[in-house]
């Protein structure tokens, strides 16, 4: 059989043309998510208000489920445990105090006429673009407003999976974002609005648990390791991570230099270098980033990239050197801890009041502006 002529341009037409049906079908699945979670939107609003209007007893909903069943046999969704869930989700982010989070991020101001109808309006932008089993997720696991929206705008943002939401919630993403510096020199080394974004990307601690390992390693192990639960990885940098290399070669002159670890962030446009450390910061380890940075941008970035950005993930840092290092350096790096286990031994695990807790029971305690949503009653099974 004759090989088939491919005719000139062929190929870059093929990969235009599935590059167009990809960027539809994301298109037509946001499209469809956008219109599923406003319809549960407005059937949780329906329900509440009628129980709280016309008093309907929560038999109103077991019959609601019968019927939409009945009617649509080809659509899941309509199960009694959803319908609860729709009133819920409707109830939280129609909260004054979610709606009041939302208006002290987005800084509008107390004398827009109307405001509680343009929040509500807002927060119904923010939450069309995540998908109705995020939010379940979120429902079940968040329930102070300031956290559940700060899981919506990153999810939203970064397009988040369900696995890498469930993870970012289980390694408390939002109490790390709060409470813990990120160090780094990205608002003088980048455009501010990337800088925003860079700020984002990076964790000022990595949790490594993962690895299985309660002991000091080299760096080369380390490196073994990571790579051997690459996923896992991946799932802790966050969305948008593409792995390149491990070891990755840059030829300067006769010199070859090799970074330990390069991704490259899909959403950011930019190339990722990881160093790792076995030991605590140390200065010079900001020269030699800012080094391989110079590389990266010479030799391996294109044209439409952004800079590059450098990583150090070490065993320790004191946020003043780390300030002091970087501020000479005109390449973005941030430097960030790794945890390898839990600080508490293992025979405490699970025993002991969580950071969570405690902030619940002072919340409980003490008058704060933060308070958790009113539930709705519970599902019993999943919808």
């Amino acid at each position: 059989m004759k090989p088939a002529i491919v005719a000139p341009g062929y190929s870059a037409f093929l990969t235009d043309v599935k590059s167009r049906i990809q960027t539809a079908r994301l298109a037509a699945g946001r499209a469809v998510n956008r219109e599923l979670v406003l319809l549960y939107w407005d059937i949780g609003r329906g329900i509440l208000e009628k129980q709280s209007v016309q008093d309907w007893g929560e038999s109103v909903v077991e019959r609601l489920s019968a019927d939409l069943r009945t009617e649509f046999p080809d659509m899941r969704g309509f199960s009694p445990g959803n319908l609860w869930r729709m009133r819920q989700f409707f109830e939280v982010h129609s909260d004054p105090e979610f709606l009041a989070q939302l208006a002290r991020e987005m800084k509008t101001g107390d004398r827009q006429t109307n405001r509680e109808a343009i929040l509500a309006q807002l927060a119904r932008e923010l939450l069309a673009q995540v998908p109705w089993w995020h939010h379940v997720e979120l429902l079940a696991k968040v329930k102070a407003p300031t956290a559940r929206l700060f899981y919506l705008r990153a999810t939203a943002q970064f397009g988040w999976s369900r696995a890498v939401l469930l993870n970012q919630i289980k390694a408390q993403a939002f109490e790390r974002a709060k409470s813990e510096k990120k160090t780094h020199n990205f608002a003088v080394a980048l455009p501010e609005h990337f800088a925003e974004q860079a700020d984002e990307m990076l964790k000022s601690r990595y949790n490594l648990e993962f690895l299985g390992l309660a002991r000091p390693m080299r760096e080369r192990e380390l490196e073994d390791k990571l790579i051997g639960r690459l996923q896992h990885f991946i799932l802790e940098l966050g969305y948008g991570f593409c792995f390149v290399g491990r070891q990755y070669r840059l030829a300067l002159g006769r010199k070859e230099y090799f970074v330990d670890l390069l991704f490259y962030h899909r959403f950011l446009k930019t190339l990722v270098a990881f160093d790792l450390k076995a030991t605590a910061f140390e200065p010079e380890f900001a020269g030699k980033m800012d080094f391989y940075l110079n590389l990266l941008n010479e030799k391996e970035r294109a044209p439409d990239d952004r800079p590059s950005i450098g990583i150090i993930l070490c065993a320790e840092k004191d946020d003043v050197e780390v300030e002091f290092a970087l501020k000479s350096k005109t390449n973005p790096i941030g430097v960030a801890e790794y945890q390898l286990q839990s600080k508490l031994p293992a025979e405490f695990r699970g025993k002991l009041p969580t950071a969570k807790q405690l902030a619940d029971v002072a919340r409980a305690v003490l008058p704060s502006r933060s308070t958790s949503a009113s539930a709705a009653k519970p599902p019993k099974t999943p919808g």
